[in-house]
């Protein structure tokens, strides 16, 4: 055994993760854009999904990720009009 199989991987850096997180979501925008949603922005994909996590706590990375590449349109629909009804968006 080498040395290099016992080392763990790298650790991404809070700020390497949170460029990584952003990246994600503004693909995802850009996938919805491409839909016919014009307006959505990468942060907003963002605030959809991290909206889950307030009670719960900041899950694991590997489950952001999952969250923002599995998002729906439908879904980010929803959160928009719950969103609005509550008086919390735009």
């Amino acid at each position: 055994m080498s040395e290099h199989d016992s080392a763990p991987g790298p650790e991404l850096g809070e700020a390497e993760m949170n460029l990584m997180i952003e990246q994600l979501c503004e693909s995802k925008a850009e996938e919805f854009r491409m839909l016919g949603y014009e307006q959505v922005q990468g942060a907003d994909v963002w605030e959809c999904v991290s909206d889950k996590y307030y009670k719960k706590g900041t899950p694991p990375l590997h489950e952001m990720v999952n969250d923002i590449l599995s998002l729906k349109v439908n879904q980010y629909m929803n959160y928009i009009t719950l969103s609005l009804y509550r008086g919390e968006k735009r």
